[in-house]
């Protein structure tokens, strides 16, 4: 992504970050007459407004309204993050808390990584997110269950406790003993094994019992299998606090914001490119507004960090999503702990 930002001197700096200081604990646009309170006698109004009016022909800040109030565009976001934005640090408190609820005994690793989604939640006031890693246990339980007319759900459960619930359409008026029919028949091939070993077996029972199954169990056994080996099976985004996101809501337009994030995380794209973004480099990468193609609609920002298993390899991810006017400085912190223990508890 293009991060070309135009130097500023310090005055200049000064005023963009009060500016955004500002904004980020109000959400507000920022006039001259607050700043010149908050700089004291440093710089003079009429200095202010000039400096004001040079960021916004820089493209660090523009007008929403006519009035004489600015706000910071995603550029001068981005520059205030990676020039101006002095990171604060986690208190021995905050590291237990993590520690704490991320780590209870006799958690499964499904059920650690959905209380690491619900610690970043709570601390972020954001919505927390983990793209989990692809699970090479067995499994141990494999149904199908009806939901609405022409939906069913695929619930697979893995030896390590991992349940993966993932919708299907089946025809209409599906008799129950159908998807009793065919959730025998996966489980009695599937049931001990990981799904790519028995995928091949089932593959060929399929063809060898085309006969004595019935055409519509048939294709629910398929549609079952191509569930569990398909994209989905390599991972799982588990999200936490998405309802916070509506605490903020200002305005008609944040609202439509919100409903487009709605709609970006249920897809399985997004989850491929939350990977790839953590993937992007060590540490914590940030993501501000149109700057990512995924939740550049929802005006957005996206923070995350990728997590390691035991030989250092990155296994998944986790980090907090919520409006451009983020908490940076308090986040970037409990995103980074957070990737650093759930690593150390699932690696």
């Amino acid at each position: 992504m293009s991060r070309a930002i135009p130097q500023l001197n310090q005055r200049s700096s000064e005023v963009l970050r009060q500016i955004i200081d500002a904004y980020l604990e109000t959400g507000e646009a920022v006039g001259s007459r607050t700043l010149s309170r908050n700089l004291g006698m440093e710089i003079s109004p009429a200095t202010i407004r000039n400096v004001m009016a040079d960021l916004q022909d820089s493209g660090l800040l523009f007008s929403p309204h006519a009035s004489a109030g600015r706000i910071p565009t995603d550029a001068g976001l981005r520059l205030f993050v990676d020039g101006l934005l002095e990171v604060g640090h986690l208190t021995e408190t905050e590291r237990q808390t993590i520690e704490v609820q991320c780590a209870a005994e006799g958690r499964s690793v499904q059920q650690t990584l959905s209380e690491a989604t619900r610690v970043l939640s709570g601390l972020s006031n954001c919505a927390g997110l983990v793209v989990a890693p692809k699970s090479d246990s067995a499994l141990r339980h494999i149904e199908f269950v009806s939901l609405a007319p022409g939906r069913a759900l695929v619930v697979l459960v893995t030896e390590d406790g991992s349940v993966e619930n993932r919708v299907i359409e089946v025809p209409n008026g599906m008799p129950a003993s159908t998807m009793v029919e065919a959730s025998n028949f996966l489980s009695t091939r599937m049931v001990g094994k990981t799904i790519e070993e028995a995928q091949g077996q089932i593959t060929a029972e399929l063809e060898l019992h085309r006969r004595d199954l019935d055409v519509v169990t048939r294709k629910l056994v398929e549609a079952g299998m191509a569930t569990a080996t398909g994209d989905g099976a390599e991972a799982a985004l588990i999200v936490s606090g998405a309802e916070r996101l509506l605490d903020d809501v200002q305005a008609v337009e944040d609202l439509e914001h919100v409903r487009s994030l709605y709609d970006a995380l249920e897809t399985k794209e997004s989850l491929i490119k939350l990977l790839d973004m953590a993937r992007g480099g060590e540490g914590v990468q940030i993501f501000i507004g149109a700057e990512n193609d995924l939740f550049s609609l929802a005006g957005c920002s996206v923070v995350v960090a990728p997590y390691h298993n035991s030989e250092q390899q990155i296994v998944g991810a986790v980090g907090v999503i919520g409006p451009t006017r983020i908490n940076y400085a308090r986040i970037i912190p409990v995103v980074d702990y957070t990737a650093q223990i759930v690593g150390r508890l699932v690696g």
